[in-house]
C-alpha cells in the first residue's frame, strides 16, 4: 500500500488522505485515479496538480471526495465505540482542518502567522509579575481556549455536517457554530469538539436508558426525547384548577406523556398527541397557588379537542430556562410534522430521515445545554423548525428544505436516519429491503445531501436579515423599559412635527389666510368633481418621496444621532401630584361622558326612548333618500362650500345668534334622552358575556 506523500497538500490533508487510504484499504495512487476520473473534477478548467489558487482549489475538491469515503466507512459500523475512543472526534476534526487549509502555501502563510502571533508573545511576556499572574489564572480556569492549537471556522463545520448529520445539520448548522463558539472568538478548538461529540453519545444512552411511559405502546420509530420529573430530575407540575399533581413528563418525536404520581409509583400516562391536530398549540403561561397567574414557569396546551387547556408548570428558583427548554421541544415537534404533512412526502423513508434529522437536533441541543451549563444556549439555535419559524424569510428556506429533501440518500451510512439507526434503534423500524430501495433511487449520491448551494444562498440572505432586524430591535429597547411618564412625553415630542402645523389648517379653514382658503377650496372642488381622489393621493405620495429626497440630499440621518427629550419640569413636587391627580379625574371624566353617550345611542336604537327614537328614524330615512338620490360628489361639493361659507360668515359675525340657537336647541334634544340604568354587581357571571338586559322584576 503506497504512503505516498503529495507535495501541493498541506501536511494536515496529507494526514487526512494517508487515514482515508488506510481505511478504505486502499492507495493513495488510486484515490487519485478514481478523483480524477470522476465528473467533479473533469467539469473544472485547472490543472490536476497545479500551484497556488489552482492546487488549492485541486486539493479542496480531492480532500472532500476522500473525506466522503472515508466518513462513509466511518459511520458503517460501532460508530459509539469509535466516539468513545476519540477516533471519530480526531479524524472529523482533521477533515476540517484539511478542508479549510488544502493546499501546502496556505498552510505556509498559516504557519507564518502563527509564528509572528508567537514573537507578539513573547513580547508581552516581558510584563510585571502581577500581569503574568493573571495570564496563568486565565490559563487554569479556561483549559479549551488553547491558543497554540489549530482550529477551524464556521464554514468547514458546515461542510462537515453536509457529510455527518450527526455533528451539525447544514440547514442550521451556522447558528450552532455561533453559538458553540461564542467565547472563543468564533473558532472551534479540539478540545470542545470532542467533548461536545462525546456529550451527543453521551445523552443518547442516557436517553436509551429512560423507562417507556406507563400503560402506553411507543410506535416502533417512536423516540424518547426528553424527561423530567423523575427521582433524579427536577419536578414537573400539572394544574388542574385549583389542584397541583407532580408527576413525570416524557417527551418523544410524536407525543408528549404526563405520569401523576401516585403512592408507590407512576399512574398510567396521559397521552398529549403532537403529530395530528393542525389546530393545538402551546404557548407560555402563569400559575400560582389557588390558580393566581403569581410565576411565570408554565406552558399550557390548547386544542380544539379538549373543552380546557393542560396546565404543565416547571418549577425552578431563578429564571424560567427548564419552562423555554420544553416550550421549544413542544414546538419543533408540532412543526415538524406539519412541515412533514405539508410537502407530503411520497416515500415514507423521507419522512423518517427528518425526524432522525429533528432528533439528532435535539440530542445536540441536549449536549451543548450539558457543556454550557453555566449560561445554557438559546434552544432555536440548535433546533431546525423553531428557527426557521422565527427567522425571516424561514419559509423559503423550509421550501428549500423540502427539495433537498427528496435527494436525500437515505440508504447511505452516513445520512441522518442510518446513524440514528445505528447508534439507538433497531433494525425493525424500516427493514433493510426499504433502505436498499431508498439508495437505488438516489444512487449517484456522495453522501447524505447532493447539492446545498441554493439552500446555503437562502440561508445565508435570512441570517443579513436576522441581524438587521436584530439591530432595528436593540434600537428600541430603551423606549420599552421607559415609564409611562417618560413615554407620554416622547409621545407628546415627536408629535410636535404635526401639533406645529395644526395651527396653519386652522387659520385656512377660519379664512385668517384668505388666499390660502381658496386655493384649498377650488383644488378640494375640482378633485371632488373630476374624481381624482386617486391622483391626489398619488401626488401627496410623491410629494413625500420628495421630502425624504431632499432630508437625504441635507445629510439630516448624520446630523441627527439621537433624539434628546427633557422631561423635568419647573413645578414642585406638591404641583406635579396635584397635575397628575387632574389629568386623571379629566380621563375619568372623559371615560364617563363616553358612557353616557353610549348608553344614548342604545336607548334611541332601542326605542326606550320613544319620541327622539321616532325624530331619529326620521332624519335617518331623509338621509338616506338624500344620499341615494344626490350623488356622492354632488353631496361632497355641497358640504365643503356650505362649511366655509359658513365659516366666512361666523367670521363676520352676521348669522352667529342663529348658529348659537341652532346649537343650542341640539344640546337640548341630546340633553332630554334618558339612559338605561345600570347596576353593578359583585360577581362571577355565567355566562361569558359580561352585561346583560334585565326587567323591572330581576
Amino acid at each position: 500500500m503506497s504512503t505516498m506523500r503529495m507535495k501541493h497538500l498541506s501536511s494536515v490533508a496529507n494526514d487526512v488522505v494517508q487515514a482515508c487510504a488506510v481505511r478504505l484499504n486502499t492507495s493513495v495512487d488510486k484515490l487519485v485515479e478514481e478523483f480524477e476520473a470522476t465528473s467533479s473534477w473533469n467539469n473544472e478548467t485547472t490543472p490536476s496538480h497545479g500551484a497556488g489558487a489552482d492546487g488549492g482549489m485541486y486539493g479542496r475538491k480531492f480532500i472532500e471526495f476522500c473525506s466522503a469515503k472515508g466518513v462513509s466507512e466511518l459511520c458503517q459500523n460501532n460508530i459509539e465505540e469509535k466516539i468513545a475512543d476519540g477516533i471519530f472526534s480526531r479524524f472529523t476534526f482533521d477533515m476540517m482542518l484539511s478542508w479549510e487549509i488544502p493546499d501546502s502555501a496556505q498552510e505556509d502563510s498559516f504557519t507564518e502567522c502563527v509564528g509572528k502571533e508567537k514573537e507578539d508573545k513573547k513580547v508581552v511576556a516581558k510584563l510585571p509579575p502581577e500581569q503574568d499572574d493573571v495570564s496563568l489564572f486565565y490559563t487554569d480556569l479556561m483549559p479549551l481556549l488553547v491558543d497554540n492549537e489549530r482550529n477551524i471556522g464556521e464554514d468547514a463545520f458546515v461542510w462537515l455536517g453536509s457529510l455527518v448529520p450527526l455533528v451539525t445539520d447544514v440547514v442550521n448548522g451556522r447558528f450552532t457554530f455561533e453559538t458553540l463558539t461564542a467565547t472563543t472568538g468564533n473558532r472551534l478548538y479540539f478540545p470542545a469538539y470532542d467533548k461536545y461529540i462525546k456529550e451527543i453519545d453521551k445523552c443518547i444512552k442516557h436517553l436509551l436508558k429512560q423507562a417507556k411511559p406507563k400503560g402506553v405502546e411507543l410506535a416502533d420509530d417512536e423516540f424518547i426525547l426528553h424527561v423530567e420529573g423523575t427521582a433524579s430530575t427536577q419536578r414537573v407540575v400539572r394544574h388542574i384548577g385549583g389542584t397541583s399533581w407532580p408527576g413525570k413528563l416524557t417527551l418523544t418525536n410524536y407525543a408528549l406523556y404526563f405520569e401523576a404520581s401516585g403512592v408507590i409509583t407512576y399512574e398510567d400516562a396521559l397521552k398529549i398527541d403532537l403529530s395530528k391536530d393542525k389546530e393545538q398549540s402551546v404557548k407560555p403561561a402563569s400559575t400560582g397557588p389557588w390558580g393566581a397567574p403569581l410565576f411565570d414557569k408554565a406552558i399550557v396546551y390548547e386544542s380544539p379537542k379538549l373543552s380546557e387547556g393542560i396546565v404543565l408548570e416547571f418549577p425552578e428558583i431563578t429564571s424560567s430556562t427548564r419552562r423555554d427548554h420544553w416550550l421549544a421541544l413542544m414546538k419543533e415537534i408540532m412543526l415538524m410534522h406539519r412541515f412533514l404533512s405539508k410537502i407530503k412526502l411520497e416515500c415514507p423513508i423521507q419522512a423518517w430521515e427528518m425526524h432522525a434529522r429533528t432528533i439528532l437536533s435535539i440530542i445536540r441541543l441536549h449536549a451543548a445545554r450539558e457543556m454550557l451549563r453555566i449560561s445554557p444556549p438559546e434552544p432555536t439555535r440548535f433546533l431546525i423548525f423553531s428557527l426557521f419559524e422565527e427567522l425571516p424569510k424561514g419559509d423559503y428556506i423550509l421550501e428549500e428544505l423540502a427539495e433537498s429533501l427528496k435527494k436525500v440518500n437515505s440508504g447511505h451510512p452516513c445520512s441522518a436516519s442510518s446513524i440514528l439507526r445505528s447508534m439507538i434503534i433497531s433494525e425493525s423500524i424500516h427493514s433493510s429491503v426499504e433502505v436498499t430501495e431508498v439508495g437505488k433511487e438516489s444512487a449517484g449520491a456522495s453522501g447524505p445531501v447532493e447539492d446545498t448551494s441554493l439552500l446555503e444562498s437562502v440561508i445565508n440572505q435570512a441570517r443579513e436579515e436576522e441581524k438587521e432586524i436584530a439591530i432595528a430591535k436593540a434600537s428600541t429597547e430603551g423606549l420599552k423599559e421607559e415609564g409611562i411618564t417618560e413615554s407620554t412625553t416622547i409621545f407628546m415630542e415627536l408629535l410636535k412635527p404635526i401639533r406645529n402645523t395644526w395651527p396653519w389648517f386652522e387659520e385656512v379653514l377660519t379664512w385668517e389666510r384668505p388666499a390660502a382658503t381658496l386655493i384649498v377650496i377650488g383644488a378640494a372642488l375640482i378633485v371632488t368633481y373630476k374624481e381624482w381622489v386617486g391622483k391626489a393621493i398619488a401626488a401627496f405620495l410623491v410629494w413625500v418621496v420628495a421630502k425624504m429626497i431632499r432630508a437625504r440630499q441635507e445629510r439630516i440621518d448624520e446630523e441627527c444621532k439621537e433624539l434628546v427629550v427633557y422631561t423635568a419640569s419647573e413645578q414642585t413636587t406638591v404641583e406635579n401630584i396635584v397635575s397628575a391627580q387632574q389629568g386623571v379625574q379629566t380621563v375619568h371624566e372623559m371615560v364617563k361622558k363616553a358612557n353616557v353617550s353610549l348608553l344614548k345611542l342604545w336607548s334611541i336604537f332601542i326605542s326606550k326612548a320613544h319620541k327622539h327614537a321616532n325624530t331619529a328614524m326620521v332624519v335617518l330615512s331623509a338621509a338616506s333618500i338624500f344620499l341615494a338620490v344626490v350623488p356622492m360628489k354632488v353631496f361632497i361639493m355641497g358640504a365643503l362650500l356650505y362649511y366655509f361659507t359658513m365659516s366666512l360668515v361666523s367670521k363676520l359675525g352676521k348669522i352667529e345668534e342663529r348658529n348659537q340657537g341652532f346649537y343650542r336647541r341640539l344640546k337640548e334634544w341630546w340633553d332630554s334622552i334618558p339612559v338605561i340604568p345600570v347596576r353593578v354587581v359583585d360577581e362571577v357571571p355565567n355566562s361569558p358575556n359580561r352585561m346583560k338586559c334585565v326587567d323591572a322584576r330581576g
